[in-house]
């Protein structure tokens, strides 16, 4: 079907058998397991299943900053979930998020076990765990909460919206690339305007805030999502793209975003158990 054929919705919907779709394979209008698998345990207080897409990247960063900054105990074993493969929907990572979306985490220190997904609320109960990264002062503080629930509301926009019809879809589709191109580009000139007058997201102070942000607006404009540098003009968003390079030069941020990757020339952690699995991942 072309851009401009016209489209009847039936008086029910009923579930295709295939639309060209890469990912057509793995979505389903159900939930729930789909098969038997139990859910990999380390030896680490924190288990992470996940997938380095952008949503997954921000709990990684977030584990390696805690790291950097000393806090033994927030090491972590990182296994793969390759949701290509319907990897999301075993039985042992639908037990930790019945949503069957990366990432989710279990710290093993609580008795019983926390089970944690969606990536904002891993983000708080990780900062709240070990008092960091949340500012202390109250209107920074505000801030840092007001952009990090910006980004868990604008980026299904970005991802499901713009990138999955620029990128996924099986075939061009003017209408809805221009609907999401516009909200991406309105998105891009919030954090542009925004960064004009602060150095991070919540003022100051580098937060969680910026962890969620970064892996999907500075990833974009520093051209390493969905190709679409040229097509979004992102040159045209200074304070952003100073912002993305000077979060992109810390070097927990390096560590975090490769792990859980299977693809990239500049390294690659399909599960992390140890420190020395990025190193070898960098050096390499």
């Amino acid at each position: 079907m072309s851009s401009t054929d016209s489209y009847t919705p039936p008086d029910v919907w009923t579930q295709p058998e295939g639309d060209g779709n890469k990912w057509a394979s793995i979505n389903r209008p159900v939930s729930g397991a789909t098969h038997e698998k139990a859910r990999s345990v380390g030896k680490h207080p924190l288990q992470l299943y996940s997938l380095a897409t952008p949503n997954g990247q921000k709990v990684t960063i977030m584990l390696e900053e805690l790291l950097a900054a000393g806090i033994s105990q927030a090491e972590y074993d990182a296994w793969l979930v390759n949701i290509g493969e319907g990897d999301q929907f075993s039985s042992g990572f639908v037990d930790v998020n019945p949503n069957s979306k990366i990432p989710a985490l279990v710290d093993t220190t609580t008795t019983p076990e926390t089970k944690l997904f969606e990536s904002g609320s891993i983000l708080v109960y990780l900062a709240e765990k070990f008092d960091m990264f949340i500012p202390k002062d109250p209107q920074s503080k505000v801030a840092c909460f007001n952009w990090l629930f910006w980004q868990m509301g604008s980026a299904p926009f970005l991802g499901g919206g713009f990138g999955h019809f620029y990128s996924y879809a099986p075939y061009p589709m003017e209408y809805p690339i221009n609907r999401f191109a516009m909200e991406s580009k309105r998105q891009l000139d919030v954090l542009d305007k925004h960064l004009a007058q602060h150095t991070y997201m919540a003022g100051d102070e580098y937060s969680i805030a910026d962890m969620a942000i970064w892996p999907w607006y500075g990833n974009l404009v520093l051209g390493n999502l969905y190709d679409a540098k040229t097509f979004l003009q992102v040159h045209e968003y200074t304070n952003l793209s100073r912002w993305a390079k000077q979060i992109e030069q810390r070097n927990a941020v390096q560590r975090g975003r490769i792990v859980n990757r299977t693809w990239g020339d500049d390294g690659q952690v399909p599960n992390r158990h140890s420190a020395k699995d990025i190193d070898d991942a960098l050096k390499g």
